[in-house]
């Protein structure tokens, strides 16, 4: 598939994509999962690609061990190169997000993978990644 909008996390041997418009809290959202023990793959764009039926994301090497931290800047963090996603966050305000979703998949280069959508700003957001991400 290619480049993606989305930041990316390990949480163990899940990763997981979050997706949203710039403002939406991904590098936020992944600096807590991180500094909860989560590893850094790419922020704010990755390489998506199908693999063997399993969908990897690798973090380009321009951006390679960094992360937005804003007000702040740019700064430098280990990180993973590259993970199996088995999880996909889409960031949005909590107004937009249904209670009980209908849907809570989504296919990205033809392969189905869990879904969450998620105020990033909520008290309980890196909670509900870590726990859906095992249950992956």
């Amino acid at each position: 598939m290619g480049l993606i909008h989305a930041t990316c996390i390990a949480l163990g041997e899940t990763g997981v994509l979050i997706r949203g418009p710039s403002g939406s809290g991904k590098s936020d959202l992944a600096l807590r999962l991180i500094d909860g023990g989560a590893q850094l793959v790419a922020d704010d764009y990755c390489d998506v690609n199908a693999d063997h039926g399993r969908l990897s994301a690798t973090v380009p090497a321009t951006i390679a061990g960094k992360i937005e931290v804003r007000g702040h800047g740019i700064i430098a963090l280990a990180f993973r190169p590259t993970v199996k996603v088995g999880l996909v966050v889409d960031l949005m305000p909590e107004a937009e997000i249904a209670r009980m979703p209908d849907n809570t998949t989504c296919v990205i280069d033809g392969i189905t993978l869990p879904r969450l959508q998620l105020n990033a700003f909520a008290a309980s957001a890196a909670a509900k990644v870590r726990i859906l991400a095992k249950a992956t």
